[in-house]
């Protein structure tokens, strides 16, 4: 058995005792009934999560997934695929949006070389970013697909075996992505699993126009009809339409789900990662946190697939794992007002 299916096999529902024991806490907070909203649903959710009515989320961490697309070569982007290279410098320096919001929720940065193209051996070999590289880059998926199937478990296994070597020092796992052109595998596997048309959600990326965004909707439509993935198997999705990056994603949500350990999903491109595990494992959307409504086209439409409502809707469209740090400090306040809140009994204060 591999560890894909080792994974899978370790993933189970969320503790319904936990959950049970957490809102009967919650009920007799010194406030009216469910004062603090969606807050204490959270609670909840980690307490189920966790299988504890005190769960632990102080210890952070934030993976940031990076890979190329060889369908940047059809003119999706805005930026060319240096880019993407020229980014993981900037994470390992500190000097990324991520690296700002991580610092302010005590999160640890974490960057993994999934397939990017270019050489980063400089970084993996000081130990400033994991190299878990499959390739560097995807095929063109507006030619053929995107990769094998047999690269898209490496990619799924690399992204479990991220999670397993941090499991014992991270409670809150984070995503995050960087990789030009990586908008357009995500609307395309959307649009696959939920059947809803291309233009409806396919966006703007990194700030193409009009004309552009007519083209990309095309590519997209016409990487579809080339390749037909099959919305009912997540590896097929990933090598006929998805990312190395995408595929590490799932690969850390499926880890984090076996750990039995909240995953804070960022935006567009991380969700379509989550979509992918959902199909591969539907139990792993029970550990997932949706950190923030994208302002991508596409991602309201896979966050109500996943049935998850958004923490936060901040026009956000960075990806790097920067809606999920920023969510985080709303995790850790889920868990103070079921820890730190006196009930009713303890503050001898007279219900209503």
């Amino acid at each position: 058995m591999g560890l894909l299916e080792q994974t899978i096999g370790k993933i189970r529902p969320q503790d319904q005792a936990a959950r049970a024991k957490a809102t009967d806490r919650l009920n007799q907070l010194t406030m009216p009934h469910w004062a603090l909203g969606r807050l204490m649903d959270l609670a909840v959710d980690l307490a189920g999560m966790t299988g504890s009515i005190k769960p632990p989320v102080t210890r952070k961490a934030v993976i940031t997934m990076a890979g190329d697309h060889g369908v940047t070569a059809e003119g999706v982007s805005k930026y060319p695929s240096e880019v993407t290279p020229q980014m993981v410098y900037n994470f390992v320096a500190g000097g990324a949006g991520i690296n700002a919001l991580a610092r302010l929720v005590g999160a640890k940065v974490v960057v993994v070389d999934m397939g990017v193209a270019g050489d980063l051996s400089e970084l993996a070999e000081a130990g400033k970013i994991i190299s878990k590289r499959i390739a560097p880059g995807t095929a063109n998926i507006a030619k053929g697909p995107a990769m094998s199937r047999e690269q898209a478990i490496r990619a799924l296994e690399a992204g479990i075996e991220v999670v397993n070597s941090l499991a014992s020092e991270v409670d809150v796992f984070g995503t995050g992505d960087m990789g030009i052109g990586n908008t357009t595998p995500s609307a395309a596997i959307v649009a696959a699993i939920t059947g809803t048309p291309v233009a409806d959600v396919t966006g703007r990326g990194t700030g193409i126009d009009d004309k552009q965004l007519a083209h990309k909707i095309s590519v997209i439509e016409t990487s579809l009809a080339v390749n037909k993935p099959n919305a009912n198997d997540g590896i097929d999705l990933l090598a006929k339409v998805g990312g190395f990056e995408i595929a590490g994603i799932a690969g850390v949500i499926l880890g984090a789900a076996a750990a039995h350990k909240p995953v804070v999903v960022d935006g567009f491109i991380s969700t379509a990662g989550a979509l992918v595990a959902h199909v591969i494992c539907p139990a792993s959307a029970d550990y997932i946190i949706a950190a923030h409504r994208s302002v991508e086209a596409g991602h309201r439409f896979m966050q109500k697939h996943l049935g998850k409502q958004p923490l936060l809707d901040l026009n956000l469209r960075l990806g790097e794992g920067t809606g999920a740090a920023l969510a985080m400090n709303l995790v850790e306040a889920a868990v103070r007002v079921l820890t730190e809140v006196a009930t009713f009994e303890e503050a001898s204060v007279s219900k209503a």
